[in-house]
């Protein structure tokens, strides 16, 4: 069937396939579709930095434009992974820039980005377009500087949750008073203060920005001058705001936001007190996007702002928000797709919030387009979970985080497998699971029974015994990526279930009860797969084979052991 197409038509087909799977599978039909997709694929996602080496992915794809690449694990967020564990980027640009002079995109997710780094593709790539660096470490405001002052076409710099040595806040100079391409500008995690003036003159001088996400030095006061010269901006992310609003900037406020129609998504508003809410009133209609995760904006005053928001589909909000905001989110946010709801005191004893499951009932009841949630609460009950499951079946993201470990059901005291067992039964679609509270292996036994389209699954504090995780690793046929700390898994379920890790991207245990004779013996099994044991706290030369390891990840890769591993990860191989 390959070859009743000329070669120019099936590239023509192929520019409106997006899915990287869809790409992945039409290159498996026959060498000649194989072929013509490598020589037009444009865009190239690696979910593991070490899964594959540089040199295998440009000689795979010879003209890619855009490349996403992730590096640490995602338990990273959660300080579960060595500091020094890797995930550098330097190794790709270097390629890349050798490769992909043409290259216009990268976009970076918890790697360990250098400032050579930054000054190579600003030097490198002439066209470059696009630099996202997701929770990424390791550089300053000099690398920085080096791609404002190389980059003349960049569109779009966005350096969200990145960890970034401010040098100085002047390194937004460095952008030329000729270069007017910006399109989105996020520099919410910086912590120097900014020129005021420089950036003033960046953003007016842009006409096509539309998404500028300030950071904390950005005074309110300021915000009023900045935002005129952007009237065509769809996402605002605001600066610091103030403890007192003086009738005259309230006034100035409320003018200059009455001015964006077309603003769509909104977030930031850290300390901002009540009284100035009222001046994004106008903006509220048009919002699809409110992101609050930093506000402590008490319940009342966030019922009275949610209530102006009725075409809202995405919401994140601290558990100030409580069940009676959420209650009011679901009678005015019909729309609703997305929510996330964060602890505003994850380590208090007592909690200083009333929020409760009945919020998240709530709102599983009342919008019936709800999918994605991620809620955490200090209660939860079975009752409360199969009501969600039944009123929202369509859900594909449920990460449900109880704060204290082991809750059993605060009704019964009986474990939440019932209740977790429904979300897996009724929700056929769901992609992401987070589990938390009293479990025992039933609930995994749910899991591996019903979770038939689950890619990623998150444990922690859960099940008896091995069964568990047997169950999950047996049962979840399209499981991509599996996380568990604190749970009683061992070496039976690992090692009887070892052809299962070659078809996933990868496995995170720690705490965990999987022996280092097991890790030694799954490597030595399975040369598909990369089995490091991260040992921080002794070395394995004399830890016998009985011993349990401290932390494990298991990750599938075409390119061997990875060449710059820490003196604290060591990797099972057939020579271990």
């Amino acid at each position: 069937m390959g070859y009743s197409f000329p070669e120019e038509v099936l590239e023509h087909v192929l520019s409106f396939i997006d899915s990287d799977s869809d790409r992945n599978s039409v290159s498996l039909v026959c060498k000649s579709w194989h072929d013509i997709e490598r020589w037009c694929r444009r865009r190239l996602f690696v979910g593991n930095c070490y899964a594959v080496s540089p040199a295998i992915a440009i000689r795979r794809f010879p003209e890619l434009r855009s490349v996403s690449l992730k590096g640490k694990p995602h338990f990273a967020d959660f300080n579960l992974v060595p500091h020094e564990w890797g995930g550098y980027a330097y190794p790709w640009v270097a390629a890349f820039a050798e490769a992909y002079p043409w290259l216009e995109e990268l976009r970076l997710k918890r790697m360990v980005v250098s400032d050579e780094a930054l000054e190579l593709i600003g030097k490198k790539f002439k066209n470059f377009r696009v630099l996202v660096m997701y929770s990424c470490e390791g550089f300053s405001t000099d690398g920085l500087a080096a791609i404002a002052a190389n980059c003349r076409h960049l569109k779009e710099l966005d350096l969200s949750e990145s960890e970034v040595d401010d040098m100085s806040g002047n390194w937004l100079s460095q952008f030329p008073d000729s270069y007017t391409s910006l399109e989105s500008l996020n520099i919410t995690s910086l912590s120097s203060e900014i020129r005021f003036s420089t950036l003033e003159r960046l953003v007016g001088r842009c006409p096509n920005l539309k998404t500028l996400k300030l950071n904390r030095s950005v005074p309110l006061d300021l915000l009023p001058n900045l935002v005129q010269k952007t009237p065509q901006l769809i996402e605002l992310g605001s600066g610091l705001h103030t403890t007192e609003v003086h009738p005259e900037l309230y006034s100035r406020l409320a003018g200059t936001f009455s001015g964006f129609k077309g603003l769509k998504r909104l977030s930031g508003l850290g300390d901002a007190v009540p009284s100035y809410l009222p001046t994004l009133y106008p903006i509220c209609s048009g919002l699809t996007s409110l992101n609050l995760s930093d506000a402590s904006i008490q319940c009342p005053d966030l019922i009275k702002l949610v209530s102006h928001c009725q075409n809202l589909q995405r919401l994140w909000v601290l558990d100030y928000i409580e069940d009676t905001g959420l209650i009011a989110v679901a009678e005015s946010c019909k729309d609703l797709r997305e929510l996330r709801v964060f602890p505003s005191d994850p380590f208090g004893q007592e909690p200083n919030v009333s929020l409760t499951e009945q919020g998240l009932v709530s709102i599983s009841a009342g919008c019936p387009k709800f999918h994605s949630v991620l809620y955490f609460c200090r209660q939860m009950s079975n009752v409360a979970l199969s009501t969600i499951a039944r009123n929202r079946p369509n859900l594909t993201r449920f990460r449900l985080c109880i704060i204290e470990p082991f809750c059993p059901d605060y009704i019964t005291l009986e474990p939440l497998d019932v209740g977790f067992g429904a979300i897996v039964e009724h929700c056929k679609d769901l992609k992401r699971l987070s589990v938390s509270g009293l479990l025992t292996d039933r609930v995994f036994e749910f899991i591996g029974s019903h979770g038939k389209k689950l890619e990623m699954l998150s444990l922690a504090f859960a099940g008896d015994s091995d069964l568990g995780l047997h169950h999950v690793l047996s049962g979840c046929k399209r499981l991509r990526k599996l996380e568990i700390r604190d749970c009683p898994f061992g070496d039976k379920a690992l090692l009887a279930n070892a052809a299962k890790l070659e078809t996933m991207r990868s496995l995170w245990m720690s705490a965990c009860q999987v022996s280092y004779g097991a890790c030694k013996l799954l490597g030595q099994k399975m040369p598909r797969l990369n089995v490091e044991v991260i040992a921080e706290k002794e070395s394995l030369d004399l830890r016998p084979d009985e011993h349990p390891v401290e932390k494990l990840y298991i990750y599938r890769t075409v390119s061997g052991p990875r060449s710059d591993m820490p003196p604290f990860i060591w990797t099972m191989d057939k020579n271990s």
